[in-house]
């Protein structure tokens, strides 16, 4: 049994597996490798020593598998007769006789699973019981005290009452009183014509002594009301007669003199408050005073509107530092709404650990965070068009495997697309011109064991940045081909670099093994030295030799490729609408627009009706990489798409909708949208521009329309020469897109002077008449760097020659002599060079310029000559000039046109 094998088996890692031999008492002989075999006695080893990590993978197996039977009893029209025959399915090799035992001893305990389900469901009926009992009893509870509620207010009331009872008696008690000393001074109060009392024996008045026995209880109520003291009534004004009249009962005055004493009013300080309100009174008595309300309602309007003004200036200073986007916004067209450098949010984006082109679209986080190092904020005007799309939910169990995703990347000519035709049995690269990739490309490969895998292929060429980073972010695993008689190249660290940023499982595959004198372990060294260790070596990545000619390893690779795909468990739902991703978009003249789909989740199926960034349309064909037609597209399965009504730009995710209506109106605000950005990131011409034109002096532009095959080309070609502006000459990219040159095309260039570039298309007739007839330049081009380097030159040629000084030969002056017609005659020695009568010269002496001129006359004795070589003499004149020196050295030079680069 392998190594790795026996890893999945124990439920652990085979680095784990192979420490534990490398420490036992039969450890493994020679480089541990995954694929290493091992013998049954070190696999029993390995058994006693994992055994809890298979328990644990039994138990979570057991649950898998009765969650797996509870799917089957709620769906059994969709569950398999035998469920059995998809346990036993699992034992491929049938050497693994303990993984057999341990699957049919799952098999017996399954029944006891389910009884275990059934208790725990009857437990789980018993606790919401439960808790409905305990609800009951919180409502008894509330009603409880609720009662306590209402005895508590009958108690207050029931006081109240008592209260009103005790008044009243006591009420009642003092009209006794009362009651009963008017009777009694009734009694002392006698009349005149009453018959006096007896008189006694001592002649005194007898009396009868009478006790009162108390007020008799008659049943009447006494009227309380006429007890109470009413109020006093409210003073009124009356005419004056009246204050006349009421003047006679006033009380008289009390007089004050001054010998009595005067009350002491101590009077409280007045606090803050109080002093800032009678200032604030004061100030508004003084400045409105004498003003009219006409005035003050002006002064109210003129600080209305001074606070608006700076509201408004306000709300302006926050705008400013807003940017407002949508999710088509490109690197440079964002680094122009910041007024910023192109180069700068590029150097951002790649502090971020993101590798981006000026026409690569950056995603909303990222653009937030490059707008915040520029002390921005972005507000994305288009977010709300993403929450129309409503992707459906997974159910569970509805998930099965899915093929693993496999991007094969590296630099150019190592070696790629031979891969891919070994595997694939066919030859790509005698489709493609110049013998190198320029498409990115999707192909369904069925191994051996009935296994399948999707291969993209990316170009290696370095304009094709942008399709590896796309090719990066759709994969499941990464194959970087790098040939052992090159080096690692910087497009190789490039897509390592994507690889990365995509979190990818990357497998390195050292191609061109055939070759003689072949060194993989100078890659591999190198790789290191980038801090990327394959496995031979201890590390992480691993690695196969091979070759795309011979056939060498390619079986091993795929079997490592497999393993990687095998660790991520890939899943996808087959039944729910479609998702993915588009890899390329082209125009077919006689089928419209051909567009080339990667499927990532659900089925794509002829008759959907698909969104794809601003286009829509509905599936009419689809075709695989082979051109035959199909119905059925699953999950990571490429397919080319007929029926879109546009070619929407590579990279966008595209959906399939039920609701055809919704679809186009959210196609329809994209548009709107789009047009609006490139409204908005359209760049004007600035003073500061213009003076910078003026100052150069030679300041030339030169305008591009691009027509290509594929979306993926032209975003690569036109990258590629936006980069070559100089400070000169500015290159201007005014239209882009895909299909052959048309009329529309021509008259633009007409009207705009500008050159078209068709990259592996024609112009039609129309076309090529129109254009000799308005003169406009058409350059076909089917190889992406003749295309740049054609351009480069044509660049080359529109820049100005620069004059450049050659040194031709340095003269000294040994003698002078005076001639009486003529002037001052120097008589030279040439130390160096040589010396030509048209040339000019400089008269320098002691290191210093003194003159620079012409040469009048040059001769050699008597006879006049053109030129004069080293190690000669020779005698001259300058002309207007005599002022010359023995000792003087005098430099002679050309002044010579040089092309500019």
């Amino acid at each position: 049994m392998r190594l790795s094998k026996a890893a999945v088996t124990l439920n652990t890692s085979w680095e784990r597996a192979a420490e534990f031999l490398s420490t036992s008492t039969d450890p493994i002989d020679g480089a541990i490798t995954p694929n290493i075999k091992i013998t049954d006695s070190q696999y029993d080893l390995l058994l006693n020593e994992f055994q809890s990590d298979i328990s644990q993978k039994k138990r979570s197996d057991q649950v898998l598998e009765a969650k797996r039977q509870q799917h089957e009893l709620l769906n059994p029209e969709t569950t398999p007769t035998d469920a059995r025959s998809s346990l036993k399915e699992v034992v491929i090799d049938p050497k693994l006789d303990k993984l057999s035992q341990v699957i049919e001893v799952k098999e017996e305990n399954i029944q006891v699973e389910e009884e275990e389900i059934k208790v725990e469901k009857e437990e789980v009926q018993v606790e919401k019981e439960e808790v409905q009992v305990e609800e009951e009893e919180v409502q008894v509870e509330k009603e409880e005290v609720q009662v306590e509620k209402e005895k508590v207010q009958v108690e207050k009331e029931k006081v109240k009452v008592e209260e009103e009872v005790k008044i009243e008696e006591e009420t009642k008690v003092k009209v006794e009183e009362e009651t009963k000393v008017k009777v009694q001074k009734g009694m002392v109060s006698l009349k005149s014509d009453d018959v006096r009392p007896p008189l006694g024996d001592d002649n005194t008045i007898v009396t009868k002594k009478t006790i009162l026995e108390g007020p008799k209880k008659t049943g009447e109520v006494i009227d309380l009301s006429q007890f109470k003291k009413s109020k006093p009534a409210k003073k009124q004004k009356v005419a004056s007669s009246a204050h006349i009249d009421s003047s006679k009962n006033r009380k008289k005055r009390k007089r004050i003199f001054g010998d009595k004493p005067k009350k002491t009013v101590t009077k409280q300080p007045p606090t803050e408050s109080e002093v800032q309100q009678k200032i604030a009174e004061t100030l508004d008595k003084l400045t409105s005073k004498g003003k009219s309300r006409s005035s003050k309602i002006r002064r109210s309007k003129r600080e209305e509107r001074k606070e608006k003004a700076v509201e408004e200036q306000i709300r302006q200073d926050e705008e400013s530092t807003t940017i407002k986007v949508t999710e088509f916004v490109t690197v440079s067209e964002f680094a122009n709404m910041m007024s910023a450098s192109v180069n700068d949010v590029i150097s951002s984006c790649m502090q971020l650990g993101i590798m981006v082109t000026m026409n690569q679209r950056l995603d909303a986080e990222t653009l937030t965070i490059v707008a915040e190092e520029f002390n921005f904020q972005v507000e994305f005007v288009s977010a709300e068009l993403e929450d129309f799309i409503e992707e459906e939910e997974e159910e569970e169990g509805s998930l099965e495997f899915r093929s693993p995703i496999v991007t094969v990347m590296g630099h150019v000519d190592h070696g790629k697309t031979s891969l891919l035709d070994h595997i694939r049995k066919a030859n790509v690269i005698a489709g493609e011109a110049g013998g190198i990739t320029q498409h990115i490309a999707a192909y369904a490969v069925t191994l051996g064991s009935e296994q399948k895998i999707t291969f993209i292929d990316t170009p290696g060429h370095e304009a094709f940045t942008a399709m590896r980073a796309r090719g990066a972010q759709v994969t499941d695993v990464v194959i970087i081909v790098i040939a052992v008689d090159d080096d690692v190249m910087p497009q190789t660290k490039e897509a390592i670099a994507h690889a990365q940023a995509a979190n990818v499982p990357i497998i390195f595959a050292f191609n061109k093994m055939d070759k003689p004198g072949a060194d993989p372990d100078k890659i591999k060294n190198q790789l290191s030295a980038m801090n990327l260790l394959v496995e031979d070596w201890g590390g992480k990545y691993q690695s196969q030799e091979i070759s795309a000619k011979t056939g060498l390893g390619i079986d091993e690779l795929l079997e490592k490729v497999l393993l990687e795909s095998e660790m991520l468990n890939l899943n996808a739902n087959p039944n729910k609408l479609a998702k993915g991703t588009i890899l390329e978009a082209s125009l077919d003249k006689g089928k419209g627009y051909m567009t080339t789909v990667l499927v990532q989740e659900g089925s794509l199926k002829v008759g959907d009706f698909v969104l794809a960034g601003r286009y829509t349309g509905k599936v009419k064909a689809l075709f695989n990489e082979r051109d035959q037609k199909i119905n059925n597209v699953g999950p990571s399965r490429p397919a080319i798409l007929l029926g879109l009504n546009g070619a929407p730009q590579a990279g966008d995710v595209f959906y399939a909708r039920k609701d055809e209506k919704e679809a186009k109106s959210i196609a329809a605000k994209r548009d709107q949208l789009q047009r609006e950005q490139s409204v908005r990131t359209q760049k004007h011409i600035t003073l500061d521009e213009i003076g910078r034109r003026l100052a150069i002096g030679d300041f030339k532009e030169l305008n591009i329309i691009l027509k290509g095959d594929v979306d993926g080309s032209i975003e690569a070609l036109s990258d590629s020469l936006l980069k070559l502006s100089t400070e000169k000459i500015q290159i201007n990219v005014i239209h882009k897109a895909v299909g052959q040159i048309t009329e529309s095309d021509v008259l633009l260039a007409s009207a705009s002077d500008a050159i078209i570039i068709g990259f592996q298309v024609r112009p039609s007739m129309a076309a090529r008449k129109l254009a000799e007839k308005e003169k406009i330049d058409i350059r076909l081009y089917s190889i992406i760097y003749d295309t740049i380097n054609s351009i480069k030159d044509a660049i080359e040629g529109m820049h100005e020659p620069d004059m450049v000084e050659e040194i031709l030969g340095n003269i000294e002056i040994r003698n002078v002599f005076k001639l009486t017609k003529v002037g001052v005659v120097a008589g030279c020695y040439v130390l160096d060079g040589r010396v030509v009568r048209s040339a000019k010269i400089r008269l320098v002496r002691d290191g210093i310029v003194v003159h620079t001129g012409n040469i009048d006359t040059l001769k050699r004795f008597k006879e006049d000559v053109k030129e004069v070589q080293k190690s000669y003499e020779c005698g001259l004149t300058l002309k207007n000039f005599n002022d010359i020196k023995v000792g003087d050295i005098v430099e002679a030079f050309e002044e010579v046109e040089k092309k500019s680069k």
